[in-house]
């Protein structure tokens, strides 16, 4: 049996003006895997993950996600479509004149039909999911910035989505925050079993977390690959910017911690 792709890129080509930012990008990530997107920042690496939403349709080629070419869907598909999807934005980007609770529930309200009721007990289990108790009625001014990337968490899972877009979710966090992030990403693909799809350009991060890391860089793939497989690629680019990563890498292996490939 083939591979089941659940997103495919297909010769994707994006330009603002005269700056091309996307110039045949190719990429593949099978249903249920982590994939970890990694590159430097300015690569285009939000650019592609927009178009994967249908927040930006490519110039040229093609973006298919279960079966469906995301350029050719009309309004009402596209919102269907983008349902399968949740988000971590980099930011958090919670709205700060709701609860935690409200934002966590936000889409629940607006996208189902579920009781007041029903939405609460969604919201405490989602929360509960990501390592939150009694934070539902707190403002997002009352939490820590890592507290915020799990209540964000905690929103991005409330519909059950097939598919998790991480945006540089370690940005800003200190490295014991970064490595509980790291490993809730990693407990999420287990619990609800939805494809992962993480932009980074923190090697320490794509270490831990990717099934599969993908290097972007001047609009294009070029490695692709476990991650044992990227970090030893003999391409200078590849090599170099993978360094930090490949040390970690080895040495988790060495003192046998779990990680990914």
């Amino acid at each position: 049996m083939g591979k089941d792709y659940i997103i495919k890129v297909d010769n994707v080509h994006k330009a603002f003006g005269d700056k091309s930012v996307l110039t045949g990008a190719n990429l593949s990530v099978e249903r249920g895997e982590s994939m970890v997107v990694i590159g430097g920042s300015g690569t285009g690496k939000s650019v592609l993950i927009k178009h994967m939403i249908g927040l930006m349709m490519p110039d040229k080629g093609k973006v298919v996600v279960d079966g469906k070419e995301v350029g050719k869907l009309n309004e009402e598909e596209l919102n269907s479509l983008r349902r399968k999807f949740g988000m971590l934005f980099q930011g958090a980007a919670l709205f700060d004149s709701l609860t935690i609770g409200e934002n966590v529930g936000f889409a629940l309200k607006e996208h189902t039909n579920l009781s007041k009721r029903d939405r609460e007990k969604i919201v405490i289990d989602k929360l509960n999911m990501v390592g939150l108790k009694n934070v539902e009625n707190l403002k997002p001014m009352e939490l820590s910035g890592g507290m915020k990337k799990r209540a964000g968490l905690a929103r991005a899972i409330a519909m059950d989505p097939e598919i998790i877009l991480y945006d540089e979710p370690t940005t800003g966090l200190d490295p014991l925050m970064c490595d509980q992030i790291n490993d809730l990403i990693v407990s999420m693909q287990s619990k609800i079993g939805a494809t992962a799809v993480t932009i980074t350009h923190d090697m320490v991060s794509a270490s831990k977390i990717a099934d599969r890391v993908a290097m972007l860089y001047n609009g294009k793939f070029i490695s692709t690959g476990k991650p044992a497989e990227v970090f030893n690629d003999t391409n200078p680019v590849v090599a170099n910017f993978c360094y930090i990563g490949k040390i970690v890498y080895e040495t988790e292996a060495i003192y046998s911690r779990p990680i990914k490939g």
